[in-house]
């Protein structure tokens, strides 16, 4: 089955996130490992660290990884942004690496009236720079899918199939797929015709094995809104059906499937609602036809 999990809150301490994914019974787990509303964090001391790896393996956690800061727009050519971008994106590497993280999810940003193709340009000659001041390191980047809110890149999987071919290190890369993105993007995955369309879609243009884990959310909006707005799971415009196609489809039956639904007043009593919901979906086995998929 796959790895169910949240983004957990990491107050009083990246460690604290640990605690609280066990109270969840999560798998996999996604943090913030500084304000995500801040350009700069305070180092991780080796206390917090040491005991965030050793409860990681304690409670069996299987997949872990950080999203980074909404600041980062890693496709501005605003000199200014540009070099704060680089500069926080790099810090969120080197605090994964040292959390020993899977993956680091982050948005592919904005280009901000300069077009499309500019931004993708700017965006893969960014990555190439960091990579290159991480040599080494495990930790994967994910490019999540995105909405297409804005003047946001990465809605089209043409988009990621760009970056992904002109990245200088492809094997340190890979993809996060986001569900309320990929409906409000276009991507019908609330029925079965439009959920095996859109993956076919996918692996032809970008290829299955680029998918590493997956946002699971539903859309407040209607499909190819591009607008952003989370639901809870099986209340929104892609329903139970969507979700019940994707955890029960054995191509990604080892794959983190971290929520981000919203939190309101309780977080742990939402947490757990949504998760509990996309378990007993997995009673509900259904047939998926993956005839022009490996």
């Amino acid at each position: 089955m796959p790895l169910f999990g949240a983004h957990i809150s990491t107050s009083g301490g990246v460690e604290k996130s640990i605690e609280r994914a066990i109270e969840l019974n999560c798998e996999a787990i996604q943090i913030f490992t500084k304000n995500n509303n801040q350009w700069n964090g305070k180092p991780l001391t080796e206390e917090s660290i040491k005991a965030f790896k050793d409860g990681v393996k304690k409670a069996k956690i299987k997949v872990t990884n950080s999203h980074d800061s909404y600041l980062i727009n890693l496709c501005s050519t605003d000199k200014n942004i540009s070099k704060k971008s680089h500069d926080a994106f790099l810090d969120e590497l080197n605090r994964a690496e040292e959390l020993a993280l899977d993956y680091v999810v982050m948005h592919p940003g904005a280009h901000l009236g300069k077009g499309e193709s500019a931004g993708l340009k700017t965006l893969t000659r960014a990555f190439n720079n960091l990579m290159k001041e991480t040599r080494g390191y495990k930790v994967l980047t994910l490019i999540e899918s995105t909405a297409g809110q804005g003047s946001n890149i990465g809605y089209k999987f043409e988009h990621l199939k760009e970056i992904l071919d002109g990245v200088t290190e492809p094997e340190r890369f890979g993809v996060c797929l986001d569900t309320c993105h990929l409906y409000a993007a276009g991507y019908d995955i609330s029925t079965k015709d439009g959920y095996e369309k859109t993956f076919s879609e996918f692996n032809k243009i970008v290829g299955i094995k680029q998918i590493k884990m997956f946002h699971l959310n539903d859309s407040k909006r209607e499909l190819a809104s591009r607008v952003d707005r989370h639901e809870h799971i099986g209340e929104g415009k892609i329903g139970r059906d969507g979700f019940k196609f994707l955890v029960n489809d054995q191509r990604f039956k080892n794959h983190a499937m971290i929520i981000e639904t919203p939190k309101e007043d309780d977080f742990m009593k939402f947490d757990s609602k949504n998760l509990n919901f996309l378990k007993s979906l997995l009673k509900e086995r259904i047939h998926v036809a993956h005839s022009a998929v490996p």
